[in-house]
């Protein structure tokens, strides 16, 4: 620690109990389901509306205990890509007064925090949002809002316990008016997207929204839009609502 007591940087992540939940625990629920489905398939394979009955009928008929030392071993296999796929997907948040590091196995993003106004968590994600309300980053996560919070707080950053532009979403509907330019295309397609589960798809033409300046939120399949204060409408009158200042600020 520095000589007023501030860490120089501060790690949340999941953590060593994370991986081990991960590691130990899903082989082992794909072992029992592997065990489960050994003892099962005789039973199984009588039934008409099964699903993959030609596999269960398969291994209803291999000898035993090559039978069930076979879905037990398939079971393993499958929960450690199922730990290999969460390792890669856990967000590690790494803090300190001049930048935060958002890194997960396939990319690592470094914000600065000159550049930003304030950082909450909502709707499962981490959000930081610079002085005209775009977002800096977004970034799905399950880390407890808790020690996110303490941490930026410990070394100085803006942090609000909800989103500060909140009120100022609007429900999208087809052509509605106040939108920039071909963003209206936009929230149609990625309407689209989102109803036939192309994630990537529908990720990319959020930012190619907000790159028109405007920011989205996401309930129940349905889009909520607002404009940050770059956003131009061709003079279209922009939705604003009261700021809340976030602490510390």
């Amino acid at each position: 620690m520095d000589a007023a007591g501030t860490r120089p940087h501060t790690v949340v992540s999941g953590g060593p109990l994370e991986l081990a939940v991960m590691w130990g625990g899903f082989p082992l629920l794909g072992a029992g389901a592997g065990w489960l489905l050994a003892a099962a398939t005789g039973w199984l394979a009588r039934l008409p509306w099964v699903p993959f009955g030609a596999l269960i009928e398969w291994l209803d008929r291999l000898p035993e205990p090559q039978a069930t030392a076979g879905t037990i071993a398939v079971g393993v296999l499958a929960g450690l890509i199922v730990a290999g796929v969460g390792t890669a997907e856990r967000l590690i948040v790494t803090v300190d007064a001049a930048q935060v590091r958002l890194r997960r196995s396939d990319q690592n993003r470094t914000i600065v925090r000159v550049d930003t106004s304030v950082v909450f968590v909502g709707d499962g994600h981490l959000v930081l949002l610079d002085a005209d309300g775009a977002e800096l980053a977004r970034e799905s996560t399950d880390l407890p809002a808790g020690r996110l919070a303490a941490a930026f707080r410990e070394h100085g950053w803006g942090w609000a316990d909800d989103d500060p532009h909140r009120a100022a979403y609007r429900l999208w509907v087809p052509d509605l008016p106040g939108l920039p330019d071909g963003a209206d295309a936009l929230l149609r397609a990625r309407e689209r997207a989102i109803g036939k589960d192309r994630h990537d798809d529908a990720r990319e033409l959020r930012r190619e929204l907000g790159a028109l300046g405007v920011v989205l939120r996401d309930e129940d399949e349905r889009q909520y839009w607002r404009l940050t204060g770059r956003a131009v409408t061709g003079g279209a009158e922009q939705p604003t609502s009261p700021e809340r200042t976030p602490e510390g600020r």
